[in-house]
């Protein structure tokens, strides 16, 4: 078998799209297994290890037999297995619509045209902002997303001087998060309030239907 036609995969489920400008859309989510980063608030480590081999045409059959149009790739970190971008290619020749939750540390320029990428700009508090590769503003679409995940006020302020330094709120889609039981909504509506700009907040929709602990939805 071709190492890559394979991809290690934690779970594959459909389910409620909870962040980004698709919030609230069903969508089947791939999970894959590994990530080199370790931020300090990670949601998913139980996807850095583990996991099963699947081929990426059965990748694409049982995302077939949920028959959802739209379909996430997200870890772990997707792009850290070689195969992940023929993974996208074959999932769009397909005719779904693809999105790619990346963190800002793998060069997205490797993932198709058509694909939909919110990218995760890690602030300082997760621990991993020196892993983000600025070349990857460059590789972005203006349609794609950056995501600032702030655990705190340090982490919101770090993420205007990056917006303004960049013009990213001129040039791709801003989205802010509150790292989950770190930051409450309220206080992060607040500092964008203060400082209004172009972006959008978001919760994660998932962890208010489900709780935050559960997996596979």
């Amino acid at each position: 078998m071709n190492k890559l036609d394979q991809l290690t995969i934690t779970e594959i489920y459909a389910s409620i799209q909870g962040e980004s400008a698709y919030a609230g859309i069903p969508c089947t989510f791939i999970r894959l297994t590994g990530c080199p980063l370790r931020c300090r608030w990670c949601d998913t480590a139980y996807a850095f290890k583990g996991g099963t081999l699947w081929t990426i045409s059965a990748i694409v059959d049982e995302v077939k037999k949920l028959g959802v149009p739209l379909v996430e790739l997200t870890g772990g970190e997707p792009l850290a297995q070689a195969s992940t971008p023929e993974l996208a290619r074959q999932l769009i020749k397909e005719g779904f619509q693809l999105l790619c939750e990346t963190s800002g540390s793998e060069d997205v320029g490797i993932l198709p045209e058509d694909t939909h990428i919110i990218m995760d700009w890690k602030c300082p508090d997760s621990g991993m902002s020196q892993k983000n590769l600025l070349v990857n503003f460059d590789r972005l679409k203006p349609s794609d997303e950056i995501k600032f995940v702030v655990a705190s006020r340090s982490d919101f302020e770090w993420a205007q001087r990056e917006i303004r330094e960049h013009s990213l709120d001129r040039r791709f889609h801003v989205l802010f998060s509150c790292a989950w039981g770190l930051v409450a909504p309220k206080d992060l509506a607040a500092w964008i309030l203060e400082q209004p700009m172009r972006c959008r907040m978001q919760l994660q929709q998932h962890k208010y239907i489900w709780g935050p602990r559960a997996k596979g939805v």
